[in-house]
């Protein structure tokens, strides 16, 4: 055995020299320069020699007997992954698995989805689009992981075949101390969506249990305002800040807060949106209801909007697309004023600029493992003019892997 091999797993135990501990090998007598390091080996059962009390340090091993002593290093918590990954033949012969390594192999992950969904708008006609998103999950190391989502969406209506391929998410989840931690390019999702839910770069701590505060600050950069809709060449959603308090007090959940964009569009508006909801959940069915209340500012104009709205609905179980045949149904209405929004959540017609009321409805089903398929209805209307009208349906395939 070489006497750097001996010297590093003695290192990977933590070996230093010890006066109480005894070479069994009458090879290797005291004052041999491995002395302490092989007593150590051979107290911990790491090394046991050739049964007729010698060590035969002098000798070369074979790639099974170094597999023998990197088993019972990794049994004795040894970093020894380097020989592990060398012998990793001989360890599996040897019925070891090397967990270490199997962890490394899985330490980036890969997934995604393939959505094909079919729209028809009273107002723009239909619509059908392709969209595909694969999702790269690595861990860090035990507190953090880094998350990357590369999306492409194709027009299937349109004969040029337009398509679009962007990477849409990069960001880190960890933890400080306490502090629970996600920070890069992210879905950010306020107020269940009511207020906002599209990519944003920013940063969310939150802390705590059973009463959870979570505060987040950041630059929007996709969505609608909800009272004026941006030019596709001004995509400046502002800068926002805010907070959430939310606890369960048994079947309820309560949730209060507030989120403050500012510096949107050409004219730097800013508004300033409270909410505060509740959901109740009893066997399969949830209720839910959020109010919401904004203060824009800007010009004399965006004052004079409706500055107030609300949303309640219901769910009937849902579909699990690891279980076939499972199932679920959902309604909600809306009624929200033009202050209390900037990217809304909802796939109805939103009535940008004006705020919006009306219901939607929708049903999901389980047809195969890994394959659910949607239907939604919407009919909504703009709260300036009720006559402005639109009613939506979606229907959607979702295969995910």
């Amino acid at each position: 055995m070489k006497k750097s091999l001996v010297l590093a797993m003695a290192m990977a135990l933590g070996v230093t020299a010890s006066a109480y501990a005894a070479s069994p090998f009458s090879d290797v007598p005291a004052g041999h320069w491995a002395y302490d390091s092989v007593a150590k080996l051979a107290a911990a059962g790491i090394i046991d020699g050739y049964g007729d009390t010698t060590f035969g340090g002098d000798k070369l091993m074979t790639r099974y007997e170094m597999a023998q002593i990197t088993a019972r290093a990794m049994a004795k918590g040894a970093n020894v992954d380097k020989l592990a990954a060398e012998f990793a033949d001989e360890l599996d012969n040897l019925g070891v698995r090397v967990a270490n390594l199997e962890k490394k192999a899985d330490n980036v992950k890969i997934t995604g989805y393939a959505r094909y969904r079919y729209v028809e708008s009273d107002r723009d006609g239909y619509t059908q689009k392709l969209r595909s998103r694969i999702w790269v999950n690595g861990q860090i190391n035990d507190d953090w992981s880094y998350t990357g989502m590369l999306q492409n969406e194709q027009d299937l209506k349109n004969d040029q075949g337009d398509e679009k391929t962007d990477f849409q998410r990069a960001y880190v989840d960890g933890k400080i101390g306490g502090l629970n931690v996600r920070a890069g390019r992210y879905n950010a999702f306020f107020a269940e969506g009511n207020v906002y839910d599209t990519r944003a770069d920013g940063v969310e701590i939150s802390y705590g249990d059973k009463v959870k505060l979570t505060g987040y600050a950041g630059k929007a950069t996709d969505g609608k305002y909800g009272f004026a809709t941006l030019e596709p060449e001004n995509k400046s959603m502002g800068n926002y800040c805010g907070g959430v308090i939310s606890t369960k007090l048994g079947a309820v959940d309560l949730a209060a807060g507030y989120i403050n964009f500012k510096d949107m569009g050409e004219e730097d508006i800013e508004n300033a949106i409270w909410h505060v909801g509740a959901g109740v959940s009893f066997g399969d069915v949830a209720l839910n209801a959020m109010y919401l209340k904004g203060d824009a500012d800007g010009n004399d104009e965006l004052k004079k909007l409706d500055d107030d709205g609300f949303v309640v609905g219901m769910k009937y179980k849902g579909a699990d697309s690891a279980a076939v045949g499972t199932w679920g149904l959902f309604a909600n209405y809306y009624d929200q004023g033009a202050q209390t929004y900037v990217a809304h959540t909802t796939d109805a017609n939103t009535f940008e600029g004006v705020g919006f009321k009306g219901w939607g409805v929708g049903a999901e089903y389980t047809f195969a493992k890994n394959m659910v398929g949607t239907v939604h209805y919407y009919d909504t209307e703009s709260k300036k003019d009720s006559s402005d009208d639109d009613k939506m349906l979606y229907a959607d395939l979702v295969i995910t892997f």
